[in-house]
């Protein structure tokens, strides 16, 4: 309904429309980035040959969401980004003043996504809140690799 809505508002025009429908998502994605996210899950990642795990803690509103599949491979692959690119901050936020980092290397939000490197890990995650129509965060995580 929102695809012929934005089509009708933008008379036919195909990338108009497709621009407008992206203008609402991150209206809607404003609107709930304020809501608390106190449920949620733990994943945990080893990669193949045991040397270098992950651990991510991806908060949500509800626990109804936290079971569901969207959301628990959204975390599993959120696990692997971390054991892929090691980043040191979730956001850039974090990082401290005057730090010499390259904020898009080293925070976890803005590094290009492993499986799709045309995206963001953020865009990956604003793309499930989408989908399971709930504020999504990742709290904290945590990287180990043997002899480092």
């Amino acid at each position: 309904m929102a695809c012929r809505n934005a089509l009708i508002e933008t008379k036919g025009d195909m990338e108009k429309a497709a621009q407008l429908l992206k203008e609402q998502d991150l209206l809607r994605l404003e609107k709930k980035s304020n809501r608390s996210t106190t449920q949620g899950i733990i994943k945990a990642y080893v990669h193949t040959g045991g040397r270098i795990g992950a651990m991510v803690e991806v908060n949500c509103e509800t626990d109804f969401v936290a079971r569901t599949d969207e959301f628990k491979e959204l975390a599993h692959h959120l696990a692997m980004q971390v054991a892929a690119i090691s980043p040191q901050f979730i956001s850039r936020e974090e990082v401290p003043e005057g730090a010499d980092i390259e904020p898009q290397a080293a925070c976890l939000l803005l590094q290009p996504y492993i499986k799709d490197p045309d995206k963001t890990v953020q865009d990956i995650i604003a793309e499930t809140i989408a989908k399971v129509g709930e504020n999504i965060k990742v709290s904290r995580f945590a990287r180990f690799e043997i002899g480092s």
